[in-house]
């Protein structure tokens, strides 16, 4: 039953279920994005590098590094209450 209403419903309501769908994967994506820690190391780690060349000042280093912790610990939270 569930196939035939699908295909007879096509015409009406398949213009609004595709862009429901698009619309919920989007959304899964972009989470998905948002909750990745593996950019945020990657930028700690090229700060490390600009501040053991010596291009940037240790309170510019620790200033950066305290805000990519609070987003890695943002971002632990919310992996937590998914």
């Amino acid at each position: 039953m569930g196939l035939i209403f699908d295909l007879l419903t096509l015409p009406v309501l398949g213009g609004p279920k595709l862009v429901h769908w698009l619309a919920s994967t989007v959304g899964q994506s972009t989470l998905e994005e948002l909750l990745d820690e593996q950019p945020v190391r990657a930028a700690m780690m090229d700060l490390y590098e600009q501040y053991d060349t010596g291009a940037m000042n240790v309170e510019e280093y620790e200033r950066q590094e305290q805000a990519f912790l609070e987003r890695l610990n943002v971002i632990r939270e919310l992996k937590a209450q998914r």
